[in-house]
């Protein structure tokens, strides 16, 4: 698609609905009420039938946004082996480490809804060192990625019996 062919209301348009996927609230809830007020102990603890706690669930999708976003901007980037997206399985999260991994979620998915808003941002035209994507697949991606496993994260909540927050 040549972005070029696309006026300047429907470029805000299609950023608007971007950061609206990116940031949730439309067909699923907000990153931030699903990790709020996770006990520590749930974090850390792997139910029945699952490999991975929610803690390792919150850092598997901080290392992926990552990996997706430094793909985009550095084109010398090289993705880690996929075991690498993944905590160790016997590792446990900290309060600081439950913290961290929030945080660091939630910087990495402002730097992508900061890309989408950037009048600059072109959407369209072939990542220079990846011919076959686009910042607009990746941000896709990013979209897809985290809304799956958000979805997981609530299952988990239900799971472990932790009760949500009010403001659900």
């Amino acid at each position: 698609m040549d972005e070029a062919r696309i006026g300047k209301s429907e470029k805000k348009v299609l950023r608007e609905q971007l950061v609206a996927l990116l940031d949730g609230g439309n067909a699923h809830m907000t990153f931030d009420l699903i990790v709020a007020e996770m006990p520590l102990g749930a974090a850390n603890t792997r139910p029945p039938h699952f490999n991975y706690t929610p803690w390792h669930l919150l850092e598997h999708m901080v290392r992926a946004q990552r990996d997706i976003l430094n793909f985009v901007k550095d084109p010398d980037y090289v993705s880690p082996p996929y075991e690498e997206f993944w905590p160790d399985r016997e590792e446990l999260a900290t309060a600081e480490k439950w913290q961290r991994s929030a945080s660091e979620f939630r910087s990495g998915l402002d730097e992508a809804i900061s890309l989408a808003r950037a009048p600059h941002t072109d959407f369209f035209s072939p990542l220079p060192h990846a011919p076959a994507y686009t910042v607009f697949r990746e941000l896709l991606l990013i979209a897809d990625h985290n809304a799956y496993h958000l979805g997981e994260l609530i299952t988990l909540r239900q799971l472990l019996k932790v009760p949500p927050p009010e403001k659900w």
